[in-house]
């Protein structure tokens, strides 16, 4: 029953109409200072509300609160207008970066209002959390009765959290958030708006792009989300990415003295490493997960360490069950993308190609672990993949490391591939996790684009 109520609420908030052909709108955002946080440093901005409906099917019915943060243009009489900024997750505070905007230049800051939102069920907005569900079975079953037992405990955890944070749980899809960031605009009270995305908020650039191209100014796109993805690719994609990071982290230990591991044969110490972890599925899975996220910064001389101790028996004290039980990603990722898997057998046959494009790290615990989430979801997506269709946008600039764990390379050029006629793509030659905060050739680029409209050409890379 729970399956057949939740996939009827999912399906109607992917076919929700345009905001414009609603008859409903926006109440002006009421600015006031932002509220003390006594661990964060007094913010430069200002912050309020927007309310939206909470399903977008039915616009008069219930709404929502929104959290939303504004830092104003520093200098107003060349202002440009507004730049919207998600920095991704699912998850981040997007309303707390935009007060203190410190990521972006100053001649950025100096031109744009820089606005963010906290999008349903993270930060401010409609929080989603969810109680633990005690000890989970190991994310990688072997066999028939491993799967049957992480299929059955993932659907309670889902129905748990359901539960516990209905209704905004059924409607936090990325389209949906997409249709609040144009009842944002329209409440602000611009004619268009410019956008930077970071990872997951590359998927909020595109959505609304999609909806409302015509309202998009310029728009950067940054370390790219391939929503068209199925999910083979959706796993193999970021299992082959974890690999190819991983022999960065191999040639660098290699040429850097400083390397716990240099001098031995890295691939050799990373084997002993699982080996020692592979009696306790939580340790292996978390050594794993420690690496992969320090693949993001790099920060190498960590990967290199964790490593050498593990190898050694001494496990790092942060390595934890890699198994991806954050709630908002159930709420969200599993309605972005359809991520079931019906039975032992199809896990089986994904899995082995998993370890046939990732065979050093194994797969990806980022894909592997939201595929896992996602077994306790029944029905089809509510905003299910599809190819990118962004014909009424203007050119639209990709950003992407050449090396990326997170989101794969090839997950730009497919972007870039769906949509040549207004999509530019700028590669960064180095390796790591979005782009714009470490590369100063590519921010350089983007930050001209913003303010001029002038986009590189796609033969036009920049140096690692």
């Amino acid at each position: 029953m729970l399956g057949t109520v939740l996939a009827s609420a999912l399906l109607l908030t992917g076919t929700a109409p345009a905001v414009a052909d609603t008859g409903w709108a926006p109440a002006p955002v009421a600015w006031a200072a932002c509220p003390d946080d006594p661990e964060s440093p007094p913010p430069d901005g200002e912050c309020g509300t927007l309310r939206v409906p909470l399903d977008w099917n039915a616009p008069h019915g219930p709404t929502i609160a929104l959290a939303v943060g504004r830092h104003r243009a520093t200098d107003s009489a060349h202002r440009l207008g507004v730049l919207l900024a998600d920095l991704g997750g699912p998850g981040s505070a997007s309303a707390e970066f935009a007060v203190t905007p410190g990521l972006l230049s100053p001649e950025v800051q100096a031109r744009f209002d820089v606005v963010g939102f906290d999008v349903r069920g993270t930060g401010r907005s409609e929080f989603i959390e969810c109680a633990g569900a005690g000890e989970p079975p190991d994310d990688v079953p072997t066999d028939r009765a491993g799967f049957a037992a992480l299929r059955d405990y993932q659907e309670k955890a889902v129905a748990d959290c359901r539960a516990r944070n209905l209704p905004v749980f059924d409607h936090a899809d990325t389209a949906t958030n997409a249709r609040d960031m144009e009842a944002l605009r329209r409440a602000l009270g611009e004619p268009e708006l410019s956008f930077l995305g970071i990872s997951y908020g590359t998927l909020l650039g595109q959505e609304y792009a999609e909806l409302h191209g015509d309202r998009v100014r310029a728009m950067v796109l940054d370390s790219t989300i391939d929503h068209s993805a199925d999910l083979e690719r959706f796993l193999g994609d970021r299992a082959a990415a974890a690999d190819d990071a991983f022999r960065r982290f191999a040639a660098w230990c290699d040429g850097t003295p400083t390397c716990a591991l240099h001098g031995q044969d890295v691939f050799a110490a990373w084997r002993k490493a699982l080996a020692v972890t592979a009696g306790v599925p939580q340790q292996q899975n978390g050594l794993r997960d420690r690496v992969l996220k320090d693949m993001y910064g790099p920060d190498w001389a960590d990967v290199g360490q964790v490593i050498a101790d593990a190898a050694a028996g001494r496990l790092p004290v942060s390595a934890q069950f890699a198994y991806n039980y954050d709630s908002i990603r159930m709420a969200v990722v599993c309605q972005d993308f359809d991520l079931r898997i019906r039975g032992f057998a199809q896990y089986s046959a994904l899995h082995a190609e998993e370890l046939r494009r990732g065979p050093v790290m194994r797969g990806s615990t980022l894909g592997h672990g939201e595929a896992m989430a996602c077994l306790g979801v029944h029905g089809p997506p509510a905003n299910p993949p599809h190819r990118l269709d962004i014909r009424r946008a203007p050119r639209i600039l990709l950003l992407n490391s050449r090396h990326d764990p997170a989101t794969p390379y090839a997950w730009a050029l497919s972007l870039h591939r769906q949509a040549p006629a207004n999509t530019t793509l700028l590669t960064w030659e180095g390796a790591g996790h979005a782009v714009y905060p470490k590369s100063t050739c590519a921010r350089s680029a983007a930050d001209r684009y913003l303010l001029t409209l002038e986009a590189p050409r796609d033969d036009v890379g920049c140096p690692a």
